[in-house]
């Protein structure tokens, strides 16, 4: 049996061979017995042969059914190696363009010859490639901009730090607030990310809490945690919004509210009231919180759901904003099937998303 392995060939490519050789050489070595059998058979009983001329008709026959099977199993043989060897080529592509990818170089995308199920593997395996680029594309910005994101605060904390230890600076209540906020600040960010890498996972998984909630109560509630913050900025709210029930992670979706809101009342800028409606829209639920501040540029429009992306990034790091609370909204929507966006006009920014409501209102009654 060791013998036996060590003889037989490694490569696919000779293994298939190997065996194409032997099948062929098989069904021509029966199919010319059978000829040479019946020939004979028939040559000596219909055509009257004396005995050498009836082995002479034998050795003749013979010769000619070696002849052709020689050439019909070496024909067969090369056609077959050629036609294999073209089937499998694709593989072999595959192979090295892994060997590649081993080596940390993401490979060019392989070209689909056949669609079949090699041309189905290989587009597979093409979009499996694309997709390890884009996550590594991702997970390297995303590193770059936690690495920008920490490292300013910490900059001003080490500075700081290092003045009080150093005795180049007295501690007041004013340096102390400061030091304060850029710890808050972390910490921020940290719960942030964390957030955001949960709501990465639950992603693949199907939600095992979902509930049958009335829209128009949990907005209610989402707007009352902003009581305190409301009547201290002097910022009223206008509610319009209607009954609806929907299956929802209820977490999730007052996460995205409470969100939207504390942007409109961080971001506030001008006169009038943050007017918080909810409408259904055909097969769906549409949430729209608007408010005054300064408008959201179109290219902005477009990025702003992006992780770590920032309309102005001076301005709103000096609030506090990190560049995630979008982001995990735009997450936490897209998970219950639906879509946000903004807009922006007349000095009015209106954030609004989507949740699907069909099979939702069926459960609901």
């Amino acid at each position: 049996m060791s013998l036996f392995k060590r003889l037989w060939p490694k490569s696919l490519l000779w293994r298939l061979s190997l065996l194409n050789v032997l099948v062929i050489t098989a069904t021509i070595t029966i199919s010319s017995w059978a000829i040479y059998e019946t020939a004979c058979f028939l040559a000596g009983g219909i055509g009257n042969f004396s005995n050498q001329r009836q082995q002479q008709f034998n050795m003749t026959l013979q010769q000619y059914l070696w002849i052709f099977g020689l050439i019909g199993l070496l024909v067969g043989s090369m056609l077959h190696y050629y036609l294999i060897k073209k089937l499998i080529r694709p593989i072999r592509k595959m192979i090295d363009s892994t060997k590649q990818l081993k080596k940390g170089e993401f490979p060019s995308p392989i070209k689909i010859e056949f669609k079949d199920e090699v041309g189905e593997l290989v587009n597979q395996y093409n979009g499996l490639i694309s997709q390890l680029k884009v996550n590594e594309e991702q997970r390297t910005k995303v590193v770059a901009d936690v690495s920008h994101e920490f490292r300013t605060p910490l900059a001003n904390l080490n500075g700081y730090l290092q003045g009080l230890a150093t005795g180049d600076l007295e501690g007041n209540k004013a340096l102390y607030e400061s030091l304060y906020h850029e710890s808050k600040r972390l910490t921020h960010l940290i719960e942030q990310l964390e957030q955001l890498n949960q709501w990465d996972d639950v992603i693949s998984q199907s939600y095992t809490n979902k509930q049958t909630v009335d829209l128009q109560e949990e907005i209610n509630q989402c707007v009352n945690m902003f009581d305190w913050l409301l009547e201290k900025k002097n910022i009223s709210v206008i509610q319009d919004v209607e009954r609806s029930h929907v299956v929802i992670h209820v977490e999730g979706i007052h996460q995205v509210i409470s969100n939207l809101i504390d942007n409109a009342i961080q971001y506030y800028d001008g006169s009038g009231p943050i007017r918080i409606t909810g409408k259904q829209l055909g097969e769906a639920y549409c949430v729209t919180i608007a408010g005054p501040s300064e408008p959201i540029p179109f290219e902005a429009r477009k990025r702003i759901f992006e992780r770590f992306y920032r309309v102005d990034a001076s301005r709103q790091r000096d609030r506090g904003g990190s560049g995630l609370g979008l982001a995990i909204a735009k997450e936490i929507i897209e998970h219950h099937g639906g879509n946000i966006g903004v807009t922006s006009a007349n000095g009015i920014n209106h954030f609004s998303f989507t949740l699907p409501t069909t099979l939702d209102e069926k459960l609901a009654k």
